[in-house]
């Protein structure tokens, strides 16, 4: 074991001096998603030779992801907890109550901050301990490392830079490794990166030719190499070095690394030199966490936290005031004379105040809720791992995908989200691509109708015939319908050789992988995309059938080529692959045939490949190109096809150029380009593809339900326009009805300027003519604006054109226009474009957003909006593991923002106001106290009183608050989507919200005191004596506990068994410590005044008339309002309660199906028995509205008898145009005839519908699904307008 368990003193190899090496440099951490390329220096790794890279003293391969260790745990979680505002005040007001100015032990305040921090520190610790577990675990995973010409299995932290290890099927590579050789023929290796990016496919990794023979532990152990390569950098799709062994360097690339993370599948081992170790690694430096989001409502909260302060300060300063004028020599009794303490010194009454002020901030510090930030982080941490996580309506079956909350600071935000911007494919699209239309030498072929085309006629009117073929060929990438292609038919068209070509180009240029056994049907590929995918299936369907692939050579059985019905297997040398990437757009591949032609093979999009054809033909090129339009407006994904023939001369010498920027270690990615350039021109068109994406299940009905709640949705894709377009039309996000507003630069004019070439006139003209289309745009969009009842508009813009409009000049004229259209569509932008749209709207027009994709390109989208959603996709986990909140499909969104967003927003809202409120209340009767005691300070209630109110006697009612309230169901929140509005215009935290609790904060805490203390005037004990001062605080405090609790309740919209666990369980608390608390008294005890108190108070009928009539007379005024305000003003949320809340959970039966089987009388009784009762099952009403049996009942054409109650209700309806609104704004206006002068409004309340009769004469006919199993029953209101 020498040299592994010891290292010995440094030895320098033979022409190498390890201390003149470069030196490591740490690199820049960034975001994930943010590659920014390293310093341009390399490191250098010695091969098997521990020793030489002891000196360069490279990391381990330990890692740690935990935030805190032993020795930092206790001070840096005390700095992250006294970041906060309000953590911070308690620690300064805790200092001032130990000084003498204090009236209150320092208990009173140390005791909740520490159970505060306590908590804190507990969920701190607990998540950091979970982090630990998951490091040990993988840092104690064995793999074989090479050690003394044999393998020994040695945990993962114990790897160093340049070992040799060897890695197995299935297993996981444990540091980055330069791949040696592989047990598969010519050194290929399998390798999954689920675990790095999501992406399921297989990749090919090769070795280098140089290495293939280093399997053995012997053959290994002689490897002595030395690999020269870039920095640790978190690019996981780049990497540049070079192995120089024998004195020859050999050039490296991303297809010799092997990732840490990745496994290794399909190869029976392999052998690799580790490069980069622990936190160096390429996932790791990837490892970053998303960038802190805090949700509005948080820094609304803030503002109220201030809001608090402001009134502590003017509360201290009152008394302060009221001191320094009231202390006086005239009060003799009081000892003012002389030895007298600086507070009370009536010579320095401005010294009196100042103290005084100190002594008040510490006695009204329960202003500021001190449980508020942990009482909130608990809720959301709950909300989101037992509710959004286990929501089974938000898990996708085929897939075994949950719905999945990164993080629980943005909860709430989901309710109240204005603008959502979407990726198309893959997120409104399957990302399941199948071939479906081509068009070749000019030619289209391909008889199917796409969902889009379906959609599009449905919308005129038009139903399509579909074609059906018996022997069609169908699978799974394939769906194409033609005839004249299919089983050699195309060796009879006019253009057979260019069919011919197209079908090679397919079979040849890509870099798919086949696996499984070599026949047409059990094949199958591994594909880096689903569209590289579906066209090496289409290959094989049209009879070039790719079934075998080496690192130099691509086999194909060609079928009907020379002759029908004569099959033959043919070999392609593949010379080099120009690989695709967002920057070049098309992929190209250099082959050699049989009989020794050279030709390059490209495929990319129609933009690039246009560019780079060759003069001439000019009548193909314009016919593909109107094939491609009309692709674009089936909503297909197009490609274009081309190849050139090349001479070898010409080859040679471009080949000597690509290799040596192959080599290069220095902007390797950029030279390779350049060298592209050299050699992708002068190219012939072959003709295009086109692939259907199909729309995601549900995704139309989700988008309608969207807008109907108030959400407007853009579409960011980089597809053509017109297929943007009409994917928009297939999901609802546009339609006929609207007006359209396009801004795209495929002009004549602009194309004219194009061909120009002069770039700065390009730049100039298409900004002028972006900015007269804008004005235009605007100026005939104001018609619009202004007209509720007009056709909304639409807003469509390229991302050449949108290039010019994010410029600061024109950025608010874009703005404008964009937030007054109800969709927009923006095509061909790129991902940095993506996000800034993003941050325009979150910024410009200061609105709640959400971007939601699936792939790495829509990262920074992702990062920059309010929240992000990542979809679990065929596309990777980049999106994800960006995110804030991850779902598997777009549809799922209805129910993270109308169902748990909507709840959150309500809990959290409640849960804010409840703490104010209850806080302020407390503090009141402090206040009111101190006028009676000449602002001197006195304390009112027992320093455990004041410590204990927020942190146990009313600490977990309002857990329960923000955990169970809920107003509607969940089937309601999506049936009336109008609901989720109230979040927008956030209708529960505006400060009229805040006056009004503030409001009965004051009244309630004056009904306390005043009526506590007055009536205890004349109450005494059984002993005849009158009540003290802790006789009549005890009484105040047990009344403000059980009032502020019982209040809880009154707030609820439902009520659980936990609400009654909880406001019970504390009321019950406070009893139990009230009596042990004045039962017992030590002789260290301070308040020995409070010893005794309750068994007295609990002696005399005055407890319990007092316990009684002031909870009721505290609360009678808030009964009071809730009333009227759910009678006269109600939110749109009590207006579906009242309509709703009489109906089971279950759904019930048909109504129409059972009256048609009663009598006259029997029909009577059975409605008149599915109308609303007067008590209502939905508990925490304030209470019902009475007289709806006979209002329902008159709405729905029954006879009911009237009721008072009824006249009073019909003629507040009449006298009040609000509470016409209020009901109406809700619903969808199905109606507006004119009769007698008279416009009838008319609301149906339920989704399905049959011929209803409404109560103005007319029928409307509807026609619902029969099966739909609804009530078909319609309610409605009605309200003439003169």
């Amino acid at each position: 074991m020498s040299g592994w368990d010891r290292f010995k003193p440094s030895r320098s190899r033979l022409g190498r001096n390890p201390t003149n090496m470069d030196q490591r440099t740490v690199p820049r951490t960034v975001t994930l998603g943010r590659v920014q390329p390293q310093a341009p220096s390399h490191r250098t790794i010695y091969c098997n030779d521990r020793d030489a890279n002891l000196v360069l003293r490279f990391k381990g391969n330990s890692i740690s992801t935990t935030k805190y260790n032993f020795f930092s745990f206790l001070p840096k979680g005390l700095y992250e907890q006294f970041r906060r505002v309000a953590n911070l005040y308690f620690l300064m007001v805790s200092i001032l109550s130990a000084t003498p100015y204090s009236p209150v032990h320092p208990i009173t305040n140390v005791v909740p901050l520490s159970l505060v921090l306590l908590v804190s520190l507990i969920k701190e610790a607990f998540e950091d301990w979970k982090r630990l577990q998951n490091d040990m675990t993988i840092n104690n995973t064995l793999v074989d490392v090479l050690q003394d010409p044999r393998w020994e299995c040695i945990p993962w932290k114990r790897l160093q830079v340049g070992d040799i290890v060897r890695v197995k099927q299935d297993g996981f590579f444990p540091a980055d490794l330069l791949l040696l050789a592989s047990t598969n023929p010519d050194g290929i290796c399998y390798v999954e990166t689920a675990n790095l990016d999501g992406e399921t496919n297989l990749k090919i990794r090769k070795a280098l030719e140089r290495t293939w023979d280093y399997l053995t532990s012997e053959k290994a152990f002689e490897f002595k190499g030395e690999v020269q390569c870039e920095q640790p950098n978190n690019s996981l799709y780049t990497f540049t070095g070079n192995l120089v062994m024998e004195n020859q360097t050999l050039p490296l690339s991303p297809n010799q690394l092997l990732l840490r993370g990745c496994s290794l599948k399909n190869t029976e081992y392999i052998v690799g030199a580790v490069i980069f170790t622990g936190h160096e690694t390429k996932v790791m430096m990837n490892s970053m966490n998303v960038p802190s989001k805090r949700s509005t409502l948080e820094r609304k909260l803030d503002k109220l936290i201030l809001a608090l302060f402001c009134t502590l300060f003017s509360m201290c300063l009152i008394g302060a005031i009221g001191s320094g004028v009231f202390i006086n020599k005239k009060y003799y009794f009081l000892g003012l004379d002389k030895g007298v303490e600086d507070q009370f010194n009536p010579n320095n009454r401005f010294l009196v105040a100042l103290l005084t002020m100190l002594t008040l901030l510490t006695l009204y510090s329960t202003i500021i809720p001190i449980s508020l930030y942990v009482s909130i982080e608990m809720i959301k941490f709950i909300q989101s791992t037992q509710f959004i996580n286990k929501d089974i309506n938000m898990y996708h079956a085929e897939t075994n995908t949950p719905a999945l909350a990164r993080t629980s600071n943005l909860n709430e935000e989901l309710g109240q989200v204005e603008y959502i911007f979407s990726d198309k494919t893959g997120t409104l699209t399957r990302n399941l691509m199948e071939f479906f239309k081509c068009s070749i030498g000019g030619e289209m072929y391909g008889t199917g109708s796409t969902e889009t085309e379906r959609g599009i006629a449905e919308q005129n009117g038009i139903k399509l015939q579909e074609q059906k073929l018996t022997n069609a060929v169908h699978e799974k990438g394939f769906n194409f319908v033609d005839e004249r292609l299919m089983r050699g038919a195309w060796r009879n068209e006019v253009n057979a050789d260019a069919c011919k070509e197209f079908f090679r180009c397919l079979a040849i240029c890509h870099t798919v992988l086949p696996e499984g056994d070599e026949s047409p049907e059990k094949i199958k590929y591994q594909a880096a995309s689903p569209d590289e995918a579906a066209l090496v299936i289409a290959a094989k369907n049209f009879g070039f059938f790719f079934y075998r692939r080496t690192p130099t050579a691509i086999f194909v059985r060609e079928s009907h080529v020379e002759r029908m019905g004569k099959v033959q297997d043919v070999s392609y040398e593949i010379l080099n692959v120009l690989e695709f990437n967002s920057t070049r757009k098309r992929q190209s591949v250099v082959c050699r045939y049989p009989d020794g032609r050279l030709v390059l093979y490209c495929k990319g999009a129609d933009t690039v490949i246009f560019e780079r054809l060759t003069v001439g033909n000019d009548n193909l090129r314009k016919v593909t190109r109107e094939h491609l339009e009309k692709f674009g407006a089936s909503g297909l994904r197009t490609l274009c096809l081309a190849y050139r023939d090349l001479v070898p001369d010409v080859y040679e010498s471009w080949n000597e150029k690509f290799i040596h920027a192959k080599s290069s270690l220095r902007d390797r990615e950029k030279k390779l380009d350049e060298v592209a350039e050299l050699i992708e021109k002068d190219l012939i068109l072959i003709g295009a593809t086109a692939i259907e994406d199909k729309l995601q299940e549900g995704v139309p009905n989700c988008i309608e339900t969207l807008s109907r709640a108030g959400i407007k949705i853009w579409v960011l894709t980089g597809d053509k326009i017109e297929t943007a377009i009409n994917i928009a039309y297939a999901c609802n996000l546009m339609n006929n009805e609207m007006k359209q507003f396009i801004i795209s630069s495929e002009t004549d004019a602009i194309r004219e300027v194009e061909e120009r070439g002069s770039q700065v006139e390009i730049a100039r003209f298409i900004k002028e003519e972006v900015k007269n289309k804008l004005k235009k745009c605007i100026d005939e969009a104001q018609q619009y604006f202004h007209n509720v009842s007009g056709p909304k508009s639409a807003l469509v813009i390229d991302g050449k054109c949108l290039m010019y409009a994010l410029d600061p000049s024109l950025r608010a004229m874009l703005l404008t226009l964009s937030l007054n259209c109800a969709s927009v569509v923006c095509c061909r932008v790129s991902p940095l474009q993506k996000a800034q749209v993003t941050s325009l709207v979150k910024k410009g027009a200061r609105k709640i957003t959400l971007s939601i994709g699936d792939g790495a390109n829509d990262v920074s989208m992702i990062q920059a909006a309010h929240i992000g959603v990542g979809i679990s996709g065929l596309e990777g986990m980049q999106a994800v593991m960006a995110s804030d909140f991850a779902i598997a499909q777009f549809r799922f969104l209805k129910d993270l923002l109308l169902v748990h967003g909507r709840w959150s927003y309500l809990r959290i809202c409640k849960v804010v106001m409840y703490f104010f409120y209850k806080n302020l209340t407390f503090t009141l009767t402090q206040f009111w106290f101190t006028f009676y005691t000449g602002f001197s300070g006195q304390r009112f209630y027992d320093d455990w009183f004041q410590s204990l109110f927020n942190v146990i006697f009313t600490s977990f009612p309002v857990i329960v608050l923000g955990l169970f309230e809920k107003d509607v169901s969940a089937s309601l929140s999506k049936r009336y989507p109008e609901l989720y509005k109230e979040g927008i215009r956030n209708a529960f935290f505006k400060w009229r919200v805040v006056a009004t609790w503030a409001f009965f904060a004051v009244y309630q805490s004056l009904v306390f005191y005043h009526f506590v203390t007055t009536s205890s005037y004349a109450a005494e004990s059984s002993s005849g004596k009158m009540f003290g001062l802790w006789d009549v605080s005890t009484m105040t405090f047990t009344c403000v506990v059980v009032t502020v609790n019982l209040r809880l309740l009154m707030m609820c919209n439902s009520i659980t068994r936990w609400h009654y666990i909880g406001v019970g369980g504390s009321i019950v608390a406070w009893f139990l410590f009230i009596f042990l608390y004045s039962g017992l008294m030590t002789k260290h005890d301070r308040q020995e005044n409070i010893y005794w108190v309750i068994y007295i108070l609990m002696s005399t009928a005055y407890f319990y008339v007092a316990l009684l009539l002031i909870p009721v007379a505290a609360l009678l005024v808030d009964f009071i309002y809730q009333g009227v305000q759910r009678w006269f003003f109600p939110y749109d949320y009590q207006i579906v309660q009242e309509i709703h809340g009489h109906e089971p959970d279950d759904s019930r039966t048909d109504l129409l199906e059972i009256e048609n089987n009663l009598t006259p009388e029997e029909a009577r009784s059975y409605a008149l028995s599915q109308l609303p009762r007067e008590l209502s099952k939905h508990t925490g009403f304030a209470f019902d509205s009475p007289g709806y049996e006979s209002f329902f009942a008159s709405q729905r054409g029954i006879f009911a008898p009237h009721k008072a109650w009824d006249v009073a209700k019909r003629a507040s309806m009449r006298s009040k145009p609000k509470i016409r609104q209020s009901w109406l704004k809700f619903s969808d206006r199905i109606n507006m005839g004119s009769g007698n002068g008279r416009r009838p409004y008319c609301f149906s309340l339920w989704s399905t519908g049959a011929q209803t009769k409404q109560y103005d004469g007319s029928t409307t006919a509807t026609s619902p699904p029969k099966q739909a199993g609804k009530s078909l029953a319609a309610i409605f209101f009605k309200k003439e307008i003169s």
